[in-house]
Parts: C-alpha cells; structure tokens; sequence
C-alpha cells in the first residue's frame, strides 16, 4: 500500500425532505447572496426550484439564476457564470442536479476569485488557489461530483474534455435525497449505474499491492450497485434501492476506493473524446469503453481480473486464469446489456470511420500517453477503439 493523504469534508445530508435543510445549512457557510446553477428543465417542472426560492425568500437570502446546463458541460455557460457572479457579488453557488451542473459550479466557483481564463486551470497552466463555497442537492446519482474534488468541462474550441482536481472544489455540502430521483428516466438511471461502476474499476484495476481493504471497499460496492439496480429495473420506485444507488455515486467517487493506490483512468480518457465528439451520455460512452479497456489490457494484471471475477461474478476458481478473467470480462458487458446499455460503438452511435478523430483529440489532451495498470499509447488507444466498434 501507498501513503496517502485523505480529507473529505463534505457534509451529507441523506434521506427524504433533506432539501428543507438548504437555506439553514447555506448561513451556516456564511452564504448570503448565492448563484442558483442547474439544468435545462427538470428542477423547475418538478417544483424544486420554487421550493428553495420560497426558502431563501424566508431567511432573507438573495439569489440569482443561471440555468441551462447541458450533458457534457461547456466552457461558454462557464464564463456566463463567472461574469454574473462577479457583477452580483456573489459569495456561495447552489448547484440542482447531476454530475454536469456541480462540474459547471465548480469551474465557476473556481473562475470567479481568479483574476485569467479559467481553463487555464484544465490547461495546467495554474493551479486552483481559492474559490467560493458551493453546495449540492443532488438529482441525478452518477458522477459522485457532489462528494468529490473534481470537475469536467469541454472547451468548445477544438471539443476538449478536459478535468481538474482541487481539495478547493469539494462541496461544502451536499443534500442526497432519493425521492428525487424516483421518476428519473429509464436512461438516466441506467447512465449513472455505468458512470459510477466505472469510478470504482478505475481504482480497482491497479498494480499496487498489499491493498485489500480498499479492494474489499471497492468489491462491495460493486456487488451492492449490481444488486440494486437489478431491482430498480424491475420495480424504478423502490426507495432502499434508490438509496443505495444514490450513496453508492458519492462513495465510488470521493476518493476512500483511492486510497493508497495507483489509480487508472484510461476508460475515462477514451470516453471522453467520444462524449466529447458525439455529445452523448458520459455514462452510455463508458458501457462502451469499460469493458474494450478490459479485454486489451487484462493480460497485464491478470490475477487481478481473476479476483475480479471470482470476488464480483462468484465465478468458481476453476480453469485456467485467461478463462476466468474472460468470464468476469464479458459478465460486466452481459450486465450492460442486461440493463440496457450499449456495449459497441454502433449502438452508442459512433463511427469506426472517426477513430483519428478521436485520436487525435486524445493526443492532444493526454500528450500521447494515459493509464496506470498498462501505459498506454496511441497504437493502443487506437486498438481498443477497434475493439469497441466490433464487439
């Protein structure tokens, strides 16, 4: 095991109701003018939004707007952010929704207090030395941002997905309540479900050793995720299971599956020259990639896809490791399917034909060289490509 260093100061606040909280736990923060960021509809057809208005007009909290966060955010409602928060003086953001709106928060949270471009920071050009306070309530479990210290923009100018990390972004708090998510979309559900395995493989797959706690961590979250959203697609209403998925998105993303490990990431950075390119699901673009990843890389750490299958898939340890290792493999991608998700490039809708271009934005935004379990090239981000558009 590694050293490390862990800090997650980030206060959950969990259960049914829990947005009652949001004006009271705002003052607490010292929050007197606040930026209210979220999507395209959703909180205000149902109600949500009136609900913290009315809550903030009771404790005399002054707040403006600024909807009209998209899947994939971008760099253009960013700076509309940054602008509006310095013109109000603004001092906390509230950011309603999923992954997309608390990544948008935090580039603004972050742009606002520096005096250049924010993407300087995804161009690490400079490091993140302040930004304001923001909170969560979050509606869509996926990308575990509202427990996390990162966020991913792309840059319209040239499609770069690009993403940072600062102890600075962690939320000050976030408000997980799972009856907001019951009449999520089908697809929503499913979306998050791949987003948030893959946050947990990313560190599981690794080749350090000595680190059964964390591999046990990541396993159980793994098997309760599994068994979860095996009910929501039989019964989308059952609240423990809702639950379960909701704090299973913070936990597979606020670092604790991390620690003491070298962690991979080279799912992430292939998905994201495809979501970035064909403005798909972050989620739908990993059902894809994860398991593509899996079968060009797993003879690097094949002990390690063994346990994977056996400890995950209760497959028996019987035969040879390629075939057990295999089994877990196509087990993941069956689950996929099984659930709904795409697991090749033509039902996501991508193109063999735009592998360069997906290539060549790669490049440019890992410098020609990305992953830990098994360094990767070109020459094999190209072939895991080919992979995923012929499975």
């Amino acid at each position: 095991m590694n050293n490390f260093r862990f800090c997650s100061p980030t206060e959950f606040i969990f259960g049914k109701n829990t947005v009652d909280n949001v004006a009271q736990l705002i003052k607490q923060h010292n929050g007197t003018k606040v930026l209210i960021h979220y999507g395209c509809k959703s909180a205000e057809k149902n109600g949500l939004l009136d609900i913290i208005e009315n809550s903030f007009r009771k404790e005399f909290i002054e707040y403006v707007k600024l909807g009209g966060v998209q899947p994939n955010p971008i760099d253009s409602l960013v700076y509309n952010g940054i602008e509006l928060g310095r013109e109000e003086k603004i001092n906390f953001i509230l950011a309603i929704g999923g992954g997309s709106v608390i990544d948008s928060a935090k580039a603004i949270a972050a742009g606002i207090l520096y005096s250049g471009d924010f993407w300087d920071f995804f161009d690490g050009i400079a490091p993140i030395k302040c930004a304001l306070p923001i909170g969560t309530i979050l509606t869509l479990p996926a990308a575990g941002s509202e427990g996390s210290p990162n966020s991913v923009i792309t840059k319209t100018d040239g499609m770069l997905k690009r993403g940072i990390g600062s102890s600075l972004l962690r939320p000050a708090f976030s408000i997980m309540d799972p009856l907001l998510t019951l009449t999520l979309p089908r697809c929503q559900t499913i979306y998050g479900i791949a987003d948030m395995i893959t946050h947990v493989t990313e560190r599981y797959f690794t080749q350090t050793k000595g680190v059964d706690i964390t591999d046990r961590i990541c396993e159980a979250i793994l098997l309760s995720i599994i068994q979860s959203s095996k009910i929501l697609m039989q019964n989308p209403e059952n609240y423990n299971a809702r639950a379960n998925i909701m704090w299973a998105s913070t936990i597979a993303h606020n670092g604790i599956c991390g620690v003491g490990r070298e962690e991979d990431w080279a799912t992430h950075a292939l998905e994201h020259e495809l979501s970035a390119l064909y403005n798909i699901a972050h989620g739908a673009g990993l059902s894809v990639m994860l398991p593509a990843w899996m079968q060009y890389v797993y003879t690097a750490g094949i002990d390690r896809f063994v346990q994977f299958s056996i400890r995950v898939w209760n497959f028996k340890n019987i035969g040879s490791k390629k075939e057990i290792a295999m089994s877990g493999i196509s087990s993941l991608k069956n689950f996929f399917q099984s659930i709904g998700l795409p697991t090749n490039f033509e039902q996501l809708g991508a193109k063999e034909s735009d592998i360069d271009k997906l290539i060549k934005t790669l490049e440019i935004n890992t410098n020609g060289k990305f992953g830990n379990f098994l360094h990767l090239t070109m020459n094999d981000a190209r072939a895991i490509y080919k992979i995923a558009s012929n499975s």
